[in-house]
C-alpha cells in the first residue's frame, strides 16, 4: 500500500528534495511496488511520479494511458509529444536541487540500478542532482510487515525440517541399496516443500564430493552426481509460502555420509562456520549500541576471518544477500567485495550470511537468515546454527 506521510517522513530523514518514481514496461519493478503496482497490467508509455518532501505528489502520463497512476494522490499532467513529456518532467521537479532516484553511481549497486541512463542525464540537465534511492527502497518495499515476517518463520519451520528429510532419506538409501544420486535427494525436497504449502523459483542445490566446490553448482549436471559412504553432501534450499506477497528462507548445510567427520572436512567447517558467527556478531554489537551498520560493514568482518585462515581466494562471493518476495531481494546485501554495499541495514529487513570456501575436493558453505525486528532486535532464523558437519549414518 502507498503511504505518502511514510515517504514523506523518510525524504526528510535522508535529505532528498524529492523521489522522482520513473517506469517504462515494468523496466522499474521497485518503482512499481513502491507504487502499489505489483499486481497491476504492466503500462506501454512512460510515467512518473513525483514525491515531494512536502506537499502534493505530482503524476506524469501519458494520453493513452490516463488512468495509469489514477490510484495515487496527486496532480496530474498528461503528455502526448515527446517535448511534452521533457517539460513535464521539469515541471514536477522545479525547485528541486535533490532528487531520489533508482541509481547507482558508476552503477556500483546493479540491484538499484533500474532508472536508465538516458533518464537520468535529462534529470541531471534540469541542474539537479540525482542520488540513490537505496535505502528509500528497502523502507518500502524491502521492510517486511508484520503478515510478511509471519510469512518468513511460518517458511523456516519448513526448511528447517527439510534436512532432517534430507539427511534421513540419504541415510536409508545407503544402508538399503548402497548409494542414491543428487537429483533424488532434490526431489524429495521438493515433495516435502509441496506437502507443507512451500514453493520456490529454483530446486534445491544438492552438491555431493567436488560438486559442492561450486557455489552455483546445478543439481545432477556434475560429473558424478552419485552419492556413497565416505561422500561430503552440501544442500542449499530456499523456500516461500505459497501465497501472495510471500517472503523467502534461505538456508546452506553440509553432511557427510559416515558415521565420523574426517578431520579435515572439520577443520574448514569450522572455519566457515567462525566467519559466519563474526558477521552475526557484528549485527548484533552495531544494533546494541545503536550504530548505524553498512552491508560492507558485514562483510568485512565475516570475510576477515577466512582471510586469517588462509582461504581469502576460496571465499569467492559476497558474504550475504537482502531476502524478500524474491530469495535474492532488493535490501541491502553484506557485501564489499562484488560491490561496496553503503545502503543501512534497516528494521524489518532480512538478509543471508552465508561464508563458503571452495576447494577442489569439496566447498563448505554455512547459511543463516538474519532478521531485525520492528524493535531493532537482531535475530537469527532458520532453526539452530548448525555447529558441525552433520554425520549421516551417525
Amino acid at each position: 500500500m502507498f503511504d505518502l506521510p511514510a515517504i514523506q517522513q523518510a525524504l526528510q530523514r535522508f535529505g532528498f528534495d524529492g523521489w522522482l518514481l520513473y517506469d517504462f514496461r515494468g523496466s522499474n519493478v521497485l518503482a512499481r511496488r513502491v507504487l502499489g503496482m505489483g499486481e497491476m497490467p504492466v503500462t506501454s508509455r512512460r510515467f512518473f511520479y513525483c514525491v515531494p518532501a512536502r506537499g502534493e505528489p505530482m503524476r506524469l502520463v501519458h494520453r493513452i494511458e490516463t488512468g495509469a497512476l489514477d490510484h495515487l494522490p496527486g496532480s496530474k499532467t498528461v503528455y502526448l509529444k515527446w517535448q511534452e513529456l521533457e517539460a513535464g518532467i521539469a515541471q514536477l521537479l522545479s525547485g528541486m536541487k535533490r532528487v531520489a532516484m533508482e541509481y547507482s553511481p558508476r552503477n556500483g549497486n546493479p540491484y538499484v540500478s533500474r532508472a536508465d541512463a538516458g533518464t537520468v542525464e535529462l534529470v541531471k540537465s534540469l541542474g539537479i542532482e540525482v542520488a540513490s534511492s537505496g535505502d528509500l527502497i528497502q523502507l518500502f518495499e524491502a521492510a517486511w510487515d508484520d503478515d510478511q515476517i509471519q510469512s518468513h518463520f511460518a517458511a523456516e519451520q519448513v526448511t528447517d525440517s527439510a534436512y532432517d528429510v534430507a539427511w534421513k532419506f540419504i541415510a536409508d538409501a545407503i544402508r538399503s541399496r548402497g548409494e542414491t544420486n543428487e537429483i533424488a535427494v532434490r526431489d524429495v525436497i521438493m515433495d516435502h516443500f509441496a506437502r507443507n504449502g512451500v514453493t520456490t523459483y529454483h530446486p534445491p542445490i544438492v552438491g555431493v564430493g567436488p560438486n559442492s566446490g561450486d557455489p552455483h553448482y546445478e543439481t545432477g549436471t556434475g560429473a558424478n552426481t552419485t552419492i556413497r559412504r565416505g561422500d561430503f553432501v552440501l544442500i542449499d534450499l530456499w523456500g516461500k509460502l505459497d501465497q501472495p506477497r510471500a517472503v523467502y528462507s534461505d538456508l546452506t548445510r553440509t553432511g557427510f555420509v559416515g558415521e565420523t567427520v574426517p578431520a579435515r572436512i572439520a577443520e574448514v567447517f569450522a572455519i566457515v562456520a567462525a566467519a559466519r558467527d563474526a558477521a552475526i556478531a557484528c549485527v548484533k554489537s552495531a544494533f546494541a549500541a545503536k550504530r548505524p551498520l553498512q552491508g560492507w560493514e558485514v562483510d568485512d568482518a565475516c570475510r576477515a576471518v577466512v582471510v586469517a585462515a588462509g582461504y581469502g581466494d576460496r571465499f569467492v562471493h559476497r558474504t550475504g544477500h537482502s531476502i524478500g518476495q524474491e530469495v535474492h531481494g532488493n535490501g541491502a546485501n553484506m557485501d564489499n567485495l562484488e560491490t561496496h554495499e553503503e545502503r543501512l541495514i534497516l528494521p524489518r529487513t532480512c538478509f543471508s550470511v552465508e561464508p563458503g570456501i571452495y576447494l577442489p575436493e569439496f566447498g563448505v558453505r554455512s547459511e543463516i537468515n538474519v532478521f531485525v525486528d520492528p524493535q531493532s532486535q537482531v535475530h537469527v532464523t532458520g532453526g539452530a546454527l548448525q555447529t558441525e558437519v552433520v554425520a549421516i549414518l551417525a
